[in-house]
């Protein structure tokens, strides 16, 4: 049993963490930076965000990698370091969780590449899963306890990164995450169940849903993947609400008391990894800490309404967004 198996065993449930790129934009990042290239000019800011979302109460945090593989890394002209920024984001993490004495565990984040595998792109399958050899390797050496493949639309892509992430990191467990976006189904139109037969089928030590348009569609596709799980452990990891307008700026909607009541919604259907993602803050997992451990009652609501009815079109893959989440520059 791996230590993250062993962990979830004895906890019934693990805290993720929130969002890394709204925290390091917070701390001067700006659009258009390399969010990786913090691992090594700017490693104590980056080591800050991991320390308050320890201090909130996370038993997992995920590296500031999301966007380490070479192809996401070639749009700054940083193709040549993956192993280097990689690294040095597992490192970091490292550091802050020995640090905080708390005994969570470091996950090695790794995004989609932003490209397409043949016959929809330009990329094969080996050129896919060789970017991703490389940047789980990366982040082993770093320290990385787990690889956290996440915000994956396709599954020909997951499958070429699972595929990596066992070449580079064969001692380490395997947890992948998908978008949820319209009508219960990711951007390239699998569903929940979908992805939970594929990770049965890869063996996956565990999965689920982050990102997502909203949470409606991440519980919608939560509750079927939960269905389908088997064994499985399941991560819910969702926006903190809906961008919105306000200020001159974007904001998010969900309010960490609505995020506390939406993981404990999430905990009761099943999910047993639960955190949050875009435009969260440590205040929000502070308080869904505060309520799976029962500290505090959650807000009372509704449960959000299910998602669109699919119709034949909302079947069909969506053209890909190339630069997820708005920036393109970082997963959260």
């Amino acid at each position: 049993m791996t230590t993250f198996a062993a962990k979830l065993e004895a906890a019934g449930h693990l805290l993720l963490d929130g969002a890394m790129g709204t925290e390091l934009f917070a701390r001067g990042l700006t659009s258009g930076d390399n969010p990786e290239l913090w691992n090594v000019e700017r490693p104590d800011d980056v080591a800050a965000v991991h320390r308050d979302y320890l201090q909130a109460g996370s038993d997992i945090v995920l590296t500031n990698t999301f966007g380490g593989s070479r192809f996401r890394l070639a749009l700054h002209g940083l193709d040549d370091r993956v192993g280097e920024l990689n690294a040095a984001g597992a490192a970091v993490a490292r550091r802050a969780v020995e640090a905080a004495g708390t005994g969570a565990l470091v996950a090695g984040s790794m995004g989609q590449s932003g490209e397409l595998i043949e016959p929809l792109g330009p990329r094969t399958v080996d050129e896919m899963t060789d970017a991703f050899t490389a940047q789980a390797a990366a982040l082993a050496s770093g320290g990385a306890d787990i690889v956290w493949i996440e915000t994956f639309s396709a599954i020909d892509e997951i499958r070429a990164a699972v595929a990596g992430a066992r070449a580079g990191a064969p001692k380490l467990p395997v947890v992948v995450t998908m978008s949820f976006d319209t009508a219960g189904r990711s951007m390239m139109g699998v569903r929940g169940a979908e992805l939970a037969a594929l990770a049965e089928n890869l063996e996956l030590d565990a999965f689920g849903a982050n990102c997502g348009n909203n949470l409606a569609e991440t519980e919608s596709a939560l509750r079927e993947a939960i269905e389908g799980r088997g064994d499985r452990p399941v991560v819910s990891k969702a926006n903190a609400g809906i961008p919105v307008w306000s200020d001159g700026g974007l904001v998010y909607d969900g309010s960490p008391e609505i995020m506390a009541a939406h993981a404990y919604r999430t905990r009761e259907l099943g999910a047993r990894l639960i955190g949050a993602c875009c435009g969260s803050t440590p205040m929000h997992l502070a308080e869904m800490r505060a309520v799976l451990e029962g500290d505090k009652p959650p807000l009372d609501l509704p449960a959000p309404g299910p998602p669109p009815v699919d119709t034949d079109d909302a079947a069909q893959p969506r053209a890909p967004r190339r630069n997820r989440r708005g920036r393109g520059v970082t997963d959260d």
